[in-house]
């Protein structure tokens, strides 16, 4: 189609309606390149505003993005963006405008990159650090194939900081392939003398006739005879001291990439310039953009943090639409009782993965900024450095989310439990989480944690017994973790000294003769209102055991609960595998009580959960009210 042809009508977005493909960026003008950047602003914007979504990381980086699709040809370049809460101008570029009033919803498109979903996401995302690794092998595959692609990486100035986004960069350096990472850097600002020149120096640098005259002038030195080496190397101390004092290029530099940089990301004709050229260059390159969180929406530049993930907002004002309720969110209240906590013990030190807002640990920041680490997206290098703080008597409080816990998984193991360290995990979003999708659900932490000796693991009904099992981590001498679901509590009634919890020790809530529910954590009152249901309608009188610990699970008083019920329901928001219901089977077979039982299990199943709000998600898997309501009905008509 002609990028010109009206046929399709002009609409609010008269740009962005015609453009189903890519390539059809490269047809654009000047002007209209200008003109489809306010169309992508404002599409997102209107489209965020109602059902939230990552804002102000994908305002950033509107005019790099058109850029990107100006210069490579994605049909057979290839192109990955880290973590992808960038790529929403992406998604729309590439055929899903009109779909795009659909994101995070469920059976809408997906928030971040997935290849399922189109053919233009590359490469799936959604944790960091991981685009220049992927990108790699690409350029890896591609140079075997002799397909002589361009790969492209995005990544963060935050997402730079993790350890893999360096091995990568080592292991590109090292195997010289073509291949390009983008430094998207949105913490710097721009200097406009120190951003011309270095786009002047990036624009020469990068130009064909320059690289090869620099390798030419490298070789006809080292031909003198005896002084030749020393002479390039003088020149190439030369290039590499005038780059270091106006750029901050060494370091890559010196994981032989050659630096671009850095470069205004809001200026198209220098960033499709200076690509144009990279394009050219046979050889690892890294180009240096500057671009403003939040670029072109004055709510979300002065408040990057608050609309980097972001709920429905009024979309001329920037404030949050006002929602009944005002419970206390988990969040909320494991950041306020360990404020409480720490006021009163000096040793209580809390640690983030760049994160302090997300994981309710800002008020401890505030409260007590020398006991305060965020570490950035780092969790490996996290758990290690809580283990060795624990060493030394303090009690170290780790809070990330439980996504991205899995990625210290060796960490737990081998620096903090098999050393029996007091360190304490405080897992964040645990189980479905709602529109940020399978990447982001919790779906794994009962299983990946319960195994491993000498680690206590814990899950609170309801906010008030939040507060006391972040109290019995703290007092616990060793290892220990607690995980509780996003969202806000039930209104229960928070004490003002959270008391102590007896380790491995359930609570009966509700007594019955006809069956029982075990269950923990989010399901719990939910499992007691199907119940209260059952007996109201059917006059079933069947029992809800919180089992509050997984590990150590209350085992003497599962096992008196098989001795009095025949018919047990098992209900987790985890995967079934491994978790509490594989750790309950397991207790019933080793003590020979499973005999003459009806098992049912609950839970996530053996596959992964795509998004849709909390209660959607929680209902297609029959883990809600009326799911346990069905599953305790099938039991008891056995």
């Amino acid at each position: 189609m002609n990028i010109n042809d009206s046929s399709c009508g002009c609409g609010d977005y008269p740009l962005l309606q015609k453009i189903n493909n890519p390539a059809l960026v490269k047809e654009l003008s000047k002007e209209q390149q200008i003109q489809l950047a306010q169309e992508l602003r404002q599409c997102i914007i209107h489209t965020v505003s109602k059902g939230g979504g990552h804002l102000a990381p994908s305002l950033g980086v509107i005019e790099l993005t058109i850029a990107l699709f100006k210069c490579f040809d994605f049909n057979t370049d290839r192109l990955v963006w880290d973590v992808g809460h960038q790529a929403y101008a992406h998604k729309i570029l590439t055929g899903r405008y009109k779909e795009f009033h659909t994101l995070r919803q469920k059976d809408g498109i997906s928030g971040f990159p997935r290849m399922a979903e189109n053919p233009y996401d590359h490469f799936g995302v959604g944790h960091s650090s991981t685009s220049i690794s992927a990108a790699l092998g690409m350029a890896f595959a591609s140079d075997i194939e002799g397909a002589g692609r361009n790969c492209v990486a995005v990544i963060g100035d935050g997402s730079m900081t993790a350890g893999q986004a360096f091995e990568g960069l080592n292991q590109a350096g090292g195997m010289k392939r073509k291949m390009v990472v983008v430094l998207n850097d949105n913490e710097m600002s721009i200097s406009a003398n120190v951003g011309a020149l270095s786009s002047y120096l990036s624009r020469k640098l990068s130009h064909p006739v320059i690289n090869r005259f620099k390798k030419d002038f490298e070789s006809l030195l080292k031909q003198i005879p005896k002084i030749g080496d020393d002479l390039a190397m003088y020149a190439k101390r030369g290039e590499d001291s005038f780059k270091s004092f106006f750029t901050p290029g060494m370091l890559f530099e010196s994981l032989d990439f050659t630096y671009l940089g850095p470069i205004d990301g809001h200026n198209l004709d220098a960033l499709v310039d200076v690509f144009e050229q990279v394009k050219k260059i046979d050889s690892p390159v890294l180009v240096h953009v500057l671009t403003k969180k939040g670029k072109g929406y004055k709510p979300a530049e002065d408040n990057p943090t608050h609309f980097h993930g972001v709920g429905s907002f009024e979309p001329e004002t920037g404030r949050a639409k006002k929602f009944k309720g005002g419970l206390p969110s988990y969040t909320s209240v494991f950041g306020k009782t360990l404020c409480k906590l720490a006021a009163k013990d000096s040793k209580i030190i809390a640690i983030t993965a760049a994160m302090p807002e997300g994981t309710g640990t800002s008020d401890f920041r505030e409260q007590f900024p020398e006991r305060f680490v965020d570490v950035g997206i780092c969790e490996q290098h996290a758990v290690t450095f809580a283990a060795g703080m624990a060493t030394m008597g303090y009690k170290p409080a780790v809070a990330i989310y439980s996504t991205f816990l899995q990625r210290s998984y060796d960490q737990i193991v081998h620096d903090v439990c098999l050393q029996n360290l007091n360190v304490n995990f405080f897992l964040d979003r645990c189980g479905l989480v709602g529109a940020d999708g399978a990447t982001h659900h919790g779906a794994f932490d009962l299983s990946y944690l319960r195994h491993i000796p000498n680690l206590v693991c814990m899950a609170p009904k309801d906010e008030a017994e939040l507060a006391r099992m972040v109290a019995t981590a703290i007092d616990f001498d060793g290892p220990a973790a607690v995980r509780y679901p996003r969202g806000v509590g039930i209104g229960a009634i928070l004490e003002e000294n959270p008391r102590i919890l007896e380790i491995g020790e359930g609570e009966l809530l509700r007594d019955g003769f006809d069956g029982v529910i075990i269950t923990v954590g989010s399901r719990v009152w939910p499992a007691v209102e199907a119940v209260e249901e059952l007996d109201e309608e059917l006059g079933k009188a069947v029992a809800v055991f919180n089992a509050r610990f997984v590990k150590p699970l209350p085992e003497a008083q599962i096992l008196e609960l098989a001795s009095r019920f025949k018919k047990i329901l098992i209900v987790e928001e985890n995967a079934m595998a491994g978790g509490l219901s594989s750790a309950i089977i397991e207790v019933l077979v080793d003590n020979n009580a499973i005999d003459g039982h009806e098992i049912k299990r609950l839970g996530i199943p053996d596959e992964f959960i795509e998004h849709g709000t909390q209660q959607e998600l929680r209902h297609d898997i029959g883990i809600d009210t009326a799911g346990m309501k069905k599953a305790m009905l099938e039991l008891l008509d056995k």
